[in-house]
C-alpha cells in the first residue's frame, strides 16, 4: 500500500524548501503613483502672488490709464505699445537704466572679493570668531530705511564724513558726487551676502581635500585656487547674480537718501517708476516701465540658470 504526499502550494514569492537566498520581495506592476495634489497649495500661492499681480501690470501697460481714468480702469482706452513707445522718449528712462546698470556692475564687483575675503577670514576657528562673524552681519541685517536714515545724516556737508576726510561742505547727496555716495552706502549694505554665501559654500569643502593638498605642500594660493575657489564657484556665482538683482531694483536706499524728485546722477529705474506712478500719476507708463524692468532682469536671471543647468547636467554624466 503505497501513500502519498501531498503537495503544497507555495505563496507567491516563496521560494521551495530547499532553495537558497532570501525571499523575493513582491514587485508592483505599473508606474509609481506620486501625490501630485501635494503641490496645489504652492501653486495655488504661486498664480495669486505672482502670475495674477503679473498679469495685470501687463494689462495696466496696454492702458492709457491716468487720474482721470483710474476709477473706470476697465474702460480705459487700449493704446497697445504705446506706453512703452512713451516710457523710452519721453522720459529719463534710458538714462535711469544707464545708472541702475552702472552703479550695480560697479557694486558687485567690489563687494564680491570683499565677500570671498571676510568669508576666507572667518573660516577656521580662532578666539572671538563667533562676535567677528555677528559684526559682519550688522550692515545686512539693517533696514535699509534705517541705513539710508544715518547715511543721509553722515553725509551732510557739515555731516561726519566731510569732517574726517577735512573736505569742507563737500555735497554728496547732490551734484556728481551723489552717484558715488550710492555705491559706497550700497557697498557698506550689501556686502554681507556674499560673505554668508561663500561661508555656507566653505561648508563643503571636503576635508580630505585639504589633507591631500597639505601632504602635497601645496602654498595658499595654489590652494585657494585648485581645492578651495571649484567648490565655491556655484556660492560666488549665485552671490554676483543676487547682489546685481537686488541693485537694480533697490528702491528704499536711493529714496531715503536722495528724496524725491533725485538728482539726475542718481535717478535709478525704481525710483523713477516711483515718480511716474505717485507724482504724475501716469499708471499706464508707469506700469510699461515696471513690465521693461522686469525683462530687465530677467536677462542675467536666465544666463544663470541656464550655467547651473549646465553644470548640473556634467555632474551627471561625469557620475
Amino acid at each position: 500500500m503505497t501513500t502519498s504526499t501531498p503537495v503544497r502550494r507555495s505563496r507567491a514569492g516563496a521560494r521551495p524548501p530547499g532553495a537558497a537566498g532570501p525571499p523575493r520581495p513582491r514587485t508592483r506592476a505599473g508606474p509609481q503613483r506620486r501625490p501630485l495634489w501635494m503641490l496645489l497649495p504652492g501653486g495655488v500661492l504661486l498664480v495669486a502672488v505672482i502670475a495674477v499681480p503679473l498679469l495685470v501690470a501687463v494689462l495696466i501697460s496696454l492702458l492709457e490709464l491716468d487720474q482721470y481714468t483710474f476709477r473706470q480702469w476697465t474702460g480705459a482706452p487700449l493704446v497697445g505699445l504705446g506706453n512703452y513707445l512713451a516710457a523710452w522718449r519721453e522720459t529719463a528712462l534710458g538714462h535711469a537704466v544707464t545708472v541702475s546698470l552702472g552703479y550695480s556692475a560697479i557694486v558687485t564687483a567690489v563687494i564680491t572679493p570683499m565677500g570671498v575675503a571676510a568669508a576666507l577670514a572667518t573660516q577656521n576657528r580662532f578666539r572671538g570668531r563667533g562676535l567677528v562673524r555677528s559684526v559682519f552681519l550688522i550692515p545686512y541685517v539693517l533696514p535699509a530705511f534705517v541705513v539710508g536714515t544715518v547715511w543721509r545724516i553722515i553725509l551732510q556737508p557739515d555731516g561726519v564724513a566731510n569732517s574726517l576726510l577735512g573736505l569742507g561742505n563737500e555735497l554728496w547727496l547732490n551734484g556728481p558726487k551723489s552717484f558715488w555716495a550710492l555705491v559706497i552706502v550700497q557697498i557698506w549694505s550689501s556686502w554681507p551676502l556674499v560673505y554668508l554665501l561663500v561661508l555656507a559654500g566653505l561648508q563643503s569643502v571636503d576635508p580630505v581635500a585639504h589633507e591631500a593638498a597639505a601632504l602635497d605642500g601645496a602654498g595658499c594660493w595654489t590652494k585657494l585656487r585648485y581645492v578651495i575657489f571649484p567648490y565655491l564657484r556655484g556660492s560666488i556665482a549665485l552671490g554676483v547674480i543676487i547682489s546685481f538683482l537686488h541693485n537694480v531694483n533697490n528702491f528704499t536706499l536711493p529714496f531715503v537718501l536722495f528724496g524725491v524728485p533725485s538728482p539726475h546722477d542718481v535717478e535709478v529705474l525704481p525710483v523713477l517708476t516711483y515718480v511716474e506712478t505717485f507724482q504724475n500719476f501716469q499708471f499706464g507708463l508707469s506700469a510699461a516701465m515696471a513690465v521693461l524692468s522686469l525683462l530687465l532682469i530677467s536677462v542675467p536671471l536666465a544666463v544663470y540658470l541656464r550655467a547651473v543647468r549646465l553644470d548640473t547636467a556634467e555632474e551627471g554624466r561625469t557620475a
